[in-house]
């Protein structure tokens, strides 16, 4: 438990907080030490919490031993933390990454900049949201659809469109194994989300891709670094290196980026980067 960085995160959220825009909170004084300049005491965030005085006070001092998630998650909703602040204040507090968004929005919603920012990459990519719902592509993303029909949901696509299992080349053997484990996984990661519920029951309910689905020997749950045959519509027979990212304001969201090369599988790839010793 980081104890000094847990302290700052939560202080200053605290101290940004007016105490007149919390509905039915008594500003009546209390003990407890105010946020400088606003007022809004520990007892308040304990009351917005939901548990007793003094709990906040021990659990920026370190004294509560192995803080409860729930415990956590009451105190990042009553400090009206952001989803990356909450992934932060999870790991100080637990030393782990949490199991589960605190915003319903998290992964749904990227900053607009980032239109211009995958607009800008002159290779195939794109970004989508958690539920793999496209958000913003680049050019030579939209070059591959040029007369074809676009997806709007890049598993579904992956998974069940007759057009991606002529462009994913070796579909059942290349693309379907490494895809549908990264289905599964987003399945996991979040149960309750309809999108991805109904592209799980639209694969089993595909020959194919259900046969493929029941089979779990593959337990890749990310392309990235991944180099794969593709048969680019426009430019023929070639391979895919795939690098994969997640814009930090918005985990559970990704940034794929598809470098294409005609021909030829490259014979050596590139040496892992390391910082100079």
């Amino acid at each position: 438990m980081d104890t000094t960085a847990l302290r700052s995160l939560l202080e200053a959220r605290r101290a940004q907080i007016d105490p007149k825009s919390v509905y039915g909170l008594d500003l009546a004084q209390h003990p407890g030490r105010p946020a400088p300049g606003l007022g809004l005491g520990q007892h308040h965030v304990d009351k917005m919490a939901g548990y007793g005085p003094g709990t906040y006070n021990r659990l920026i001092n370190g004294r509560i031993n192995d803080p409860k998630p729930d415990l956590l998650e009451a105190y990042g909703r009553a400090l009206r933390v952001t989803e990356q602040e909450w992934h932060a204040m999870y790991r100080f507090a637990r030393s782990e990454t949490p199991p589960f968004a605190l915003h319903p929005k998290s992964g749904l919603e990227v900053p607009g900049m980032w239109q211009d920012a995958v607009a800008s990459i002159g290779h195939i990519a794109y970004v989508a949201d958690c539920s793999y719902n496209l958000l913003a592509t680049s050019p030579a993303f939209d070059g591959i659809f040029r007369d074809l029909e676009r997806p709007t949901n890049m598993m579904r696509w992956m998974l069940l469109a007759p057009d991606a299992r002529r462009i994913l080349a070796d579909w059942p053997t290349a693309w379907a194994p490494y895809v549908l484990p990264q289905l599964r996984a987003a399945r996991a990661a979040l149960p309750h989300d309809d999108v991805l519920a109904e592209v799980e029951d639209d694969v089993r309910a595909d020959v194919e891709a259900g046969l493929l689905y029941d089979h779990k020997d593959a337990a890749q749950v990310h392309p990235d670094g991944n180099e794969r045959p593709l048969n680019h519509p426009v430019h023929g027979l070639g391979w895919a290196s795939i690098c994969a990212a997640e814009p930090l304001a918005s985990p559970l969201a990704r940034l794929m980026i598809i470098m294409y090369q005609p021909g030829e599988r490259p014979h050596a790839r590139l040496p892992h980067l390391r910082a100079a010793s």
